[in-house]
C-alpha cells in the first residue's frame, strides 16, 4: 500500500523590472568638477613620492591625509594646491623620518 501526498503548486515570485533611464554609476556622487591638469600632476606625484619614500600605503596615507600645522593644512591639499606647496611637502617627506614602531 502507498500513501501519496496530495501536492499544491507552489507559487514562484517573478522579479518585476522596472523601467530605467540606463545605467548609471553616479548615483552616490555628486557632479563635481576635474581637477585641472597641473593639480591632478601634483596630486600623483606627492602621492608617489610618499608612498616610495614613506616605506608603503599606510604611513604615506597617513601624513598626506592627517593635519599639518607645520605645513598648513593636509600635505595632499597642500601639495595639490600650488608647485610651492608641493615643493615644502616634498622637503617634509624627505626629511621624514620612521618612527620606533616602525621596521
Amino acid at each position: 500500500m502507498t500513501c501519496e501526498l496530495p501536492t499544491a503548486p507552489v507559487p514562484v515570485p517573478v522579479p518585476v523590472k522596472t523601467p530605467t533611464k540606463g545605467r548609471s554609476n553616479n548615483l552616490f556622487r555628486p557632479k563635481r568638477t576635474p581637477l585641472p591638469r597641473d593639480d591632478a600632476q601634483r596630486q600623483g606625484d606627492i602621492s608617489s613620492l610618499a608612498f616610495l619614500t614613506m616605506g608603503g600605503r599606510d604611513p604615506a596615507v597617513a601624513f598626506l591625509n592627517d593635519e599639518n600645522p607645520a605645513l598648513g593644512g593636509r600635505p595632499l591639499a597642500v601639495a595639490t594646491a600650488s608647485a610651492e606647496g608641493y615643493a615644502r611637502v616634498a622637503a617634509a617627506i624627505h626629511a621624514w623620518s620612521p618612527g620606533p614602531a616602525a621596521g
